[in-house]
């Protein structure tokens, strides 16, 4: 079972109370979900978009603690609403891609191994990669690329992507890979493959991560109790700014007082069990009691 970011820092800000209702918002395989059931909450309402994870976590979390829902973490005022939950002690929030997603050639999340163009963190709406990639003009596609993957080819790369699909359809990880490295140029030296950046964008567009984060955040913190907690880790600087930001101006406004000045970051022990924290920060806010 992959080991979950930041795990002991994640319950420590959270300060789980005895019997408190808690929301994991991105269940993921549910490890955050145990460690916050094992601190001593009451109950836990889990989300997540992936239904394969939510199947995961199913079978080790214990049912008459923890209900796990199908949902996007921008659902969950709906999600607590259709449950009768006005407000909860804390929330939690993982932006991160899971290694389950990560590790499955079959849901095109990675450009190592082979497999299809598709990067849906729910796989049962919305569009492949693929079907995007054969309808976005030149123009939108480079700035997607630039926006999100913050790459500075990004219009090389897009021209490429688009006179590749003009010769035949993109339809693997690995092909785009390559199409992509020959726009954005480098070295087999470099520490980042060419594609990384890329393919970050490409999976942000086809998900939407960072469409209504604000929005959710400050949903969020109007759901907490007085005294109740939401914690977030982000894994890209783009994601990590919109929280910053809203903490700050939530912060400015009495409604929350910030619990991290700077983010929380994972130790060299967690990275070296786990290379992929290297890039997770942690905020947390409180509610005024």
């Amino acid at each position: 079972m992959h080991e979950p970011v930041l795990l002991t820092d994640v319950v420590s800000l959270l300060a789980v109370r005895p019997d408190g209702l808690y929301v994991d918002a991105t269940v993921g395989l549910g490890g955050h979900t145990a460690a916050i059931v094992e601190a001593g909450a009451g109950r836990v309402i889990g989300l997540d978009r992936d239904p394969a994870a939510l199947a995961i976590a199913r079978e080790r979390l214990p049912a008459d603690r923890v209900e796990l829902v199908h949902a996007d973490y921008r659902d969950l005022p709906r999600v607590l609403r259709d449950r009768g939950v006005d407000l909860v002690d804390g929330v939690l929030v993982d932006l991160g891609v899971s290694s389950l997603q990560l590790d499955d050639p079959r849901r095109g999340f990675s450009f190592r191994q082979e497999g299809p163009l598709d990067m849906r963190m729910d796989p049962t709406s919305g569009e492949p990669l693929s079907a995007r990639l054969a309808g976005v003009d030149e123009r939108t596609l480079a700035d997607v690329i630039y926006r999100f993957g913050e790459e500075r080819q990004s219009r090389r790369v897009a021209r490429r992507i688009v006179q590749a699909r003009e010769r035949q359809p993109i339809t693997t990880t690995t092909e785009l890979a390559s199409i992509v490295r020959q726009g954005a140029g480098g070295h087999g030296w470099q520490r980042l493959d060419p594609a990384t950046r890329t393919f970050q964008a490409l999976r942000i567009w086809v998900n939407g991560e960072l469409e209504g984060l604000e929005e959710f955040l400050t949903a969020a913190i109007g759901l907490l109790r007085p005294g109740g907690r939401l914690a977030v880790i982000a894994f890209h600087s783009l994601e990590d700014r919109v929280v910053k930001h809203t903490f700050r101006r939530c912060g400015a406004d009495g409604g929350v007082t910030v619990l991290t000045r700077r983010p929380v970051v994972p130790g060299e022990a967690e990275t070296g069990r786990n290379p992929r924290a290297r890039s997770a920060r942690l905020r947390a806010v409180e509610k005024p009691a």
